[in-house]
């Protein structure tokens, strides 16, 4: 297989591990709907519906929010084009990274690994946030116990770090259940707001062009971006997939299409049932509890003690997407050199990467920990375990991802060219550099409202701090390669390799020809 830099040997037989089973990720555990759910798991539907939409609506006053979803919809698709090509030709659970290494150089994959471990790490812990915090009113409205929001958000740190060590096809189905009984329940609610539309009837003005204007713009489109989170994930499960040429690629289209009709239809039943001249109104007051207050007028006390219950499963699953993701990170950089060898081993038993999970699972601890010995809020209060741990991390998160989309976008372009078939992918090139720069433009609008995302003063230290974190990883991953290349080339020279690195260590043990 061709790689964009002279590795192949034309002699060597196929290898398909890297250094025995213990360095593989088992193959064939997924196919298309395993992988599909897996990856659609992390756009939370129910968070995205009754958290994102009416923060959307309500603070950045942007009525507009379905066409937004089609729009951003498109871009991803476009990014899709090039990423989804490159996905043909490089299986590797390292992904982004691996992708920008081939593409922009090892020294750049290297960059962006760290990015990748830091943005998905910093996503996946902070929903544990939210968790805990949805749980603690569960408690404190059905069972009229106080519980302290980190309580129940340890317990899910335990459970996802036992769940990350098993088999990902059972991962796999724990996901899909989850996710297909939230879309469900969010279908039943888009189906009950058209039956029974607010004073304004059913009316389109959602998707009229003119709803999108205003100064919170920009912050509405790094919320929106975040929802769509999850279809990227799909290259990191290549290596367990039955035909990573063509699963991986098709799961991608289908995750972006299915999230951005999903949502936009979802958004737009929000305007119906509301009207959409009260939309902005409505949301402003109730916030999150906005979809609840819907659904408890259309569908009964039942149904939304059960969007509840519901839509912390919802989270949990989402939480468990991230986390297998942030473990084949580490199992890829630890496979590759640039993590400790440690990490880029299997679990005997399941052929999980047992050591990335294990290091996710030390890490959310050690920030929930952080966060709850700072709380000096009483129980009940959200605005350490939403406000700040959730919205934060999370939205250093989205800013990482989008920057490594476009990142990729780019990448994808210098494969190509530098394969010497850029001809003959043209179409593909041009739709992975307007990708780029579109999604270039949505991190410039990222940073520059960062205050508003994590609902900051202006000139708050905390927003050039947070999106500091992404920076700070970005230019330290750069450091250390730069490093590796002058101290260590043979570990240079396999970043972005994969499995395919071990016909380096082939080629060295069987020394020149003569």
């Amino acid at each position: 297989m061709a790689t964009g830099r002279s590795t192949t040997l034309s002699t060597a037989p196929e290898i398909r591990t890297y250094k025995g089973q213990d360095r593989a990720l088992r193959a064939d555990r997924l196919g298309t709907a395993g992988l599909l759910l897996s990856v659609l798991a992390a756009s939370a539907p129910l968070m995205v519906v009754a958290g994102v939409m009416p923060t959307t609506f309500g603070v950045m006053g942007i009525v507009g929010q379905p066409l937004l979803f089609v729009i951003l919809g498109v871009v991803l698709a476009l990014f899709g084009i090039g990423y989804a090509e490159m996905s043909r030709h490089v299986h590797n659970a390292g992904a982004f990274y691996a992708y920008i290494a081939r593409g922009l150089g090892p020294t750049a994959g290297a960059g962006a690994s760290l990015v990748a471990l830091v943005a998905y790490s910093a996503m996946q812990v902070g929903v544990y946030g939210i968790l805990g915090f949805e749980i603690s009113g569960l408690f404190a409205t059905y069972l009229h116990t106080d519980l302290a929001w980190w309580i129940p958000a340890l317990a899910a740190v335990a459970l996802t770090g036992a769940l990350g060590w098993l088999k990902i096809d059972l991962n796999a189905k724990v996901l899909g259940v989850l996710l297909l009984i939230e879309v469900v329940l969010v279908v039943i609610f888009d189906i009950a707001a058209i039956g029974k539309p607010g004073a304004e009837g059913i009316s389109l003005h959602a998707f009229n062009p003119g709803t999108l204007s205003g100064p919170g713009l920009g912050t509405a489109l790094c919320f929106c971006i975040a929802a769509f989170v999850g279809f990227e994930q799909s290259p990191v499960y290549a290596e367990e997939t039955s035909k990573p040429h063509i699963v991986v690629s098709r799961v991608m289209f289908l995750a972006v299409g299915f999230v951005a009709l999903f949502f936009a239809f979802s958004a737009w039943a929000l305007t119906v049932a509301t009207g959409p001249s009260e939309v902005v109104k409505n949301s402003a007051e109730a916030g999150p509890g906005l979809l609840f207050q819907l659904t408890e007028a259309r569908l009964g006390t039942t149904f939304t003690d059960v969007l509840h219950v519901l839509f912390v499963t919802g989270m949990f699953a989402a939480m468990l997407s991230f986390h297998n993701v942030v473990a084949r990170y580490a199992f890829a950089m630890g496979r590759e050199g640039l993590l400790p060898a440690a990490f880029g081993r299997t679990n005997a038993g399941t052929g999980a990467p047992a050591t990335g999970s294990l290091l996710q699972t030390v890490v959310s601890v050690l920030v929930v920990l952080a966060f709850a010995v700072t709380d000096d809020q009483p129980t009940g209060d959200p605005t350490t375990p939403v406000l700040h741990l959730f919205t934060w991390m999370g939205n250093v998160g989205a800013l990482g991802v989008t920057l490594l989309m476009a990142a990729a976008s780019f990448a994808v372009i210098a494969f190509f060219v530098r394969r010497g078939t850029a001809a003959a992918q043209v179409w593909r090139l041009v739709a992975a550099g307007a990708a780029g720069i579109a999604l270039l433009a949505i991190a410039v609008y990222t940073v520059k409202d960062f205050d508003v995302l994590v609902g900051a003063e202006k000139g708050s230290a905390l927003s050039w701090v947070l999106p500091g974190v992404i920076a700070a990883a970005a230019l330290a991953g750069l450091l250390y390669g730069a490093l590796l290349r002058s101290r260590r080339p043979e570990v240079h020279a396999r970043i972005g390799l994969g499995n395919e690195a071990f016909r380096l260590d082939q080629a060295a043990e069987a020394g020149p020809r003569q």
